[in-house]
């Protein structure tokens, strides 16, 4: 009686472990299928950077701040070139013939002015220059933080989605076990709180995929918004992206943080912001020396203003043309200017090396951070591996009456676990691959 019980025991449980394994085979060549042709609507990583560059709204503000800064420099620069004025009217004089300015009153009058020398002047518009090469590396900034943002955001949509796709099956386990577990407890072959453990670990499962679901929601619409998709499009992306750099991996870290003092655009600004204060210093300083500028002047006179009462000889068609030398005797404004100008100097001398040793910190944080993660991505990969071992150890127990269905499930339910941590272990490292390249400038050659 006993042999003839076992023996249709172990036929449904082999029956059970071969459905099982069709189910799991079927699953796995429809995810290779999948993953090997992704649809055409599929988004890949490099597409989402494209659009992300050019739909950000920062990156077009940037660009149209840096077109006033070079036009500001152009307004400062404008005084060193030939300035040609005209214009006419008609003033009535009682007295001495003179306008405001000390001009007399003309017809019609013609003015050239072109500065020749003027160090003040020339170091406002070095000073503007700098400023416009300033907003130029804000554009190049903003542009590395949008890849940064379209990057992260869209692995992390990848993840969150193949996590979800694991945790149905995870899901399905779980029920399946407590199914199990209800049918032991009812034939007193387990305890009842075998059976609330299993309710518990489903109830973990369906926390977890709640919130995973929220999330996904989230990183949907920020993708969305940073590559400029409208709401209605459907949004699918690559679950296999990843973001690699192989020169990342050869580099000693005094390499990589020369490569980011090199590329770090902010210790740049410091630079151009302290050469273009040694600028103006350079030409507060200067300020004592006259300046030279180039003038003249064609205007057509009326005997209307009564200039033959002042003058004995009155002619229409006058020129004047020349150099106007001003020279400063005493100018309290002038020493003002250098003494602030020295301030200021010292100033972005002690921010320039304050960003210096930031720099330096921030990357070298950024390169244990990234230690760090990759020695947790081992260990969930060797967690997955002894996980996967295990489910398979499992199924062949069950095929030989050792295991029950419930040991599979269970082994099932730790190797979607362990799976779900690994693909959380690579996210991390590749987020901070990201941080590292974008400190490096590396990410826009890695991601375009």
């Amino acid at each position: 009686m006993t042999a003839q019980v076992v023996k249709p025991a172990k036929r449904c449980r082999v029956a059970a472990l071969a459905c099982a394994c069709a189910i799991a085979l079927s699953c796995g060549a429809s995810r290779a299928q999948g993953a090997a042709n992704p649809s055409d609507s599929t988004l890949s990583l490099k597409q989402a950077v494209t659009l992300g560059l050019q739909n950000s709204p920062d990156l077009k503000l940037a660009k149209v701040q840096y077109k006033v800064a070079v036009g500001e420099a152009g307004v400062d620069r404008a005084a060193f070139r030939p300035n040609l004025y005209t214009g006419s009217g008609a003033a009535y004089t009682y007295g001495f013939p003179s306008l405001p300015g000390g001009n007399a009153p003309a017809l019609f009058q013609l003015d050239y002015t072109q500065s020749l020398f003027d160090p003040l002047l020339r170091a406002q518009q070095h000073a503007a220059e700098q400023r416009a090469k300033s907003m130029k590396l804000e554009i190049d900034r903003i542009q590395s933080d949008v890849i940064a943002r379209v990057a992260t955001t869209y692995l992390e949509l990848a993840d969150v989605r193949h996590s979800l796709d694991l945790l149905g099956t995870e899901q399905g386990s779980a029920e399946k076990i407590i199914q199990i577990m209800h049918e032991r407890v009812e034939a007193n072959q387990e305890l009842p709180i075998e059976e609330t453990r299993a309710q518990l670990a489903l109830a973990e499962v369906h926390e977890r995929m709640v919130k995973l679901d929220s999330r996904n929601e989230i990183l949907g619409q920020q993708l969305r918004d940073l590559t400029g998709l409208p709401d209605s499009a459907s949004l699918e992306v690559n679950q296999n992206e990843t973001v690699t750099s192989p020169g990342l991996g050869q580099q000693s870290d005094d390499q990589v943080i020369g490569l980011a003092m090199q590329n770090d655009r902010s210790i740049t600004e410091a630079e151009n912001d302290r050469l273009a204060k040694q600028q103006l210093l350079r030409g507060a300083k200067l300020s004592y020396f006259p300046t030279v500028e180039i003038v003249g002047q064609y205007s057509i006179l009326s005997k209307f203003n009564n200039y033959l009462e002042f003058y004995s000889k009155f002619q229409r068609n006058n020129v004047n043309a020349g150099l106007q030398i001003t020279i400063p005797l005493f100018s309290a404004k002038t020493s003002a200017n250098v003494a602030l100008a020295k301030s200021q100097l010292e100033v972005s001398e002690v921010t320039l090396e304050n960003k210096r040793k930031e720099i330096r910190s921030g990357v070298q944080k950024e390169q244990r951070d990234l230690r760090e993660v990759e020695a947790t991505r081992d260990v969930a990969n060797w967690a997955l591996k002894l996980a996967q071992q295990t489910l398979e150890m499992q199924q062949s127990k069950l095929q030989q009456g050792q295991a029950t269905l419930a040991d599979v499930e269970q082994a099932q339910l730790d190797e979607s676990e362990k799976f779900v941590e690994f693909l959380d272990a690579t996210f991390a490292e590749q987020r901070a691959q990201i941080t590292l390249l974008q400190a490096t400038g590396q990410l826009a050659q890695a991601l375009q």
